[in-house]
């Protein structure tokens, strides 16, 4: 899979650029919930860059409740995003 663009001069860090990304995606339908996100080793390819910044990346998405985490087995979309409580509190 050919890598997507990531500017690394901009002013948003690669990691959220990542999880700007693949939220769209999950909110656009493309990553259904209940399916897996593509596995980390996919994510640095599509990417290129660091499996840290990926995981970087999927910590956003995690707490901002598009995905959960399941130990051993993977990351999968969840139903239905819920917002972060912190946010909106700056």
């Amino acid at each position: 899979m050919a890598a997507r663009e990531i500017d690394p001069r901009a002013p948003e860090p690669p990691y959220r650029q990542i999880a700007a990304d693949l939220g769209g995606e999950i909110e656009r339908g493309e990553l259904a919930p209940g399916r897996p996100v593509p596995s980390e080793k996919e994510l640095v390819e599509r990417y290129g860059v660091a499996r840290n910044t990926v995981r970087s990346a999927l910590a956003v998405l995690r707490a901002s409740g598009h995905v959960y985490t399941v130990p051993s087995r993977g990351t999968y979309v969840a139903d239905r995003p819920v917002a972060d409580p912190r946010e909106g509190d700056e």
